[in-house]
């Protein structure tokens, strides 16, 4: 036996101890897992978030909610956390650190995968409404992927496409690694109490139901039905013990919606124990700069959701306006990537450049493709993070990065995003932003942000 196995035995019969005592009585023992993390963490950085993580339970007695209904899935905390801690963390960082020095590039934490970019709905402005319909990935490939990424020391696979369910292959594949987590960005639609019951047997897949607000902005964006068929799902999985999460696009007309006490509560209700949000990107199925945040709506935003996070139990991320706790942009492989359902291999779901595709190379080889490679050079694309995005914040940085590499756009009409009429709001808009962000960092210490992720 390794010394690693050695060590991931170890931990692992930690980790089991301290799941039993959170699932015996999750009010009193929860810090046990959170301790256990924090001793195990090799990162500074990764030491420094668990403990944000126990002083956020500590000035939240409301988050004992959540805990208690997470804790009513011994099988799924184990597998989450085990893959999480003990592989990404405890054993995956040295491993990711060591091929990052020996190719020069980052070793992502994370993978964005579509293993389909087929969808049973027509959202309008959705972001991947102009992949090819016909593409989807082999479950070879898929395997593959997920394979390497192991090897690399990756363990969390996020999953999008398309719509993941119209991959008929999903759950197997996802059976076929249990060591890996995997999250599921899905509109909801699909999940009947077959699919359901599987997800609950292989506990390590949770899904991300997309919403824009109540029925009627749902509906509206999503098609009518649409609203119901998600809560359905939502009630189908949180009977069965499945951790859910919501996704949501933050758009000129909705925020305030999505926002608001009742919305935040009813998702609370539904089971959800996570919320992602996504700012709206005028990229995909007919971009529409009109959907955007507007300067002030994205810093009432930011002020909004830190007041959320102290009075809710749910975990918010703001991915744009959470720069300050990732160190700017996460994307081009830095933290993440995303590989489409083509093969192309994307600096993040929303830049929808390529300059290597993974379908005649492995991940470890199309990491070091030179879009990536002047990503983590030229990061972070601004001083402030509090604009992080080259797409929205820099975008004269993209056009940079894009132009140099001769990446190719993935897709008909990408190519908006750098030049005409999109582009010039872009660069209006960022420039704007970035004065009110100037402001903003001056009105609000950073750290009150921090403690709450």
């Amino acid at each position: 036996m390794t010394f690693d196995s050695v060590k991931k035995v170890a931990a692992e019969f930690a980790l089991d101890r301290a799941i039993n005592y959170i699932t015996k009585d999750p009010e009193r023992n929860l810090f046990e897992l959170l301790n256990f993390m924090e001793k195990v963490a090799i990162d500074p950085g990764h030491k420094d978030a668990v403990k944000a993580v126990k002083d956020h339970f500590k000035d939240n007695p409301l988050i004992m909610e959540q805990t208690k209904r997470i804790a009513s899935n011994p099988k799924m905390l184990s597998n989450l956390v085990n893959s999480w801690v003990v592989n990404g963390t405890f054993l995956g960082k040295t491993k990711r650190d060591k091929i990052s020095r020996e190719i020069g590039v980052s070793v992502p934490q994370l993978l964005l995968i579509d293993p389909t970019s087929a969808c049973n709905l027509r959202c309008e402005g959705c972001w991947a409404g102009e992949y090819s319909k016909t593409d989807q990935m082999e479950p070879e490939l898929f395997s593959r992927i997920i394979n390497e990424a192991k090897e690399m020391g990756i363990y969390w696979i996020v999953l999008s496409g398309g719509e993941p369910f119209c991959y008929p292959h999903l759950l197997d594949v996802v059976a076929d690694h249990p060591d890996s987590v995997f999250m599921v960005y899905t509109n909801g639609t699909l999940i009947d109490e077959k699919t359901a019951d599987r997800m609950a047997e292989l506990a390590n897949l949770s899904p991300a139901f997309s919403l824009e607000g109540w029925r009627e902005n749902t509906d509206a964006r999503r098609g009518t039905g649409t609203f119901d068929k998600i809560t359905r799902s939502m009630d189908l999985l949180r009977e069965r013990g499945v951790f859910i999460g919501a996704s949501v696009t933050s758009m000129r007309n909705n925020i305030e919606e999505l926002f608001s006490d009742d919305f935040v509560d009813f998702l609370v209700g539904k089971g959800v124990t996570y919320m992602w949000s996504f700012h709206y990107i005028p990229i995909g199925r007919n971009p529409n700069v009109e959907l955007m945040l507007t300067p002030e709506q994205r810093a009432w935003m930011f002020k909004r959701i830190r007041k959320l996070r102290k009075a809710k139990p749910i975990l918010i991320a703001d991915f744009w306006n959470d720069g300050e706790v990732t160190g700017g942009c996460i994307a081009g492989g830095r933290k993440y990537c995303h590989i489409n359902a083509a093969g192309d291999v994307e600096p993040c779901a929303f830049v929808h450049f390529a300059a290597d595709n993974i379908r005649n190379k492995s991940l470890k080889e199309v990491l070091q493709n030179p879009l990536f490679k002047a990503y983590q050079r030229e990061q972070p694309f601004n001083k402030n993070h509090l604009a992080p995005c080259p797409i929205i914040d820099a975008p004269a940085a993209l056009r940079k990065m894009v132009k140099e590499c001769g990446a190719c756009p993935t897709h008909r009409g990408a190519e908006q995003v750098l030049e005409g009429e999109v582009a010039d709001y872009l660069d209006i808009l960022s420039r704007q932003w970035l004065e009110r962000a100037e402001e903003l960092k001056e009105e609000i210490p950073i750290s009150e942000g921090v403690s709450a992720r």
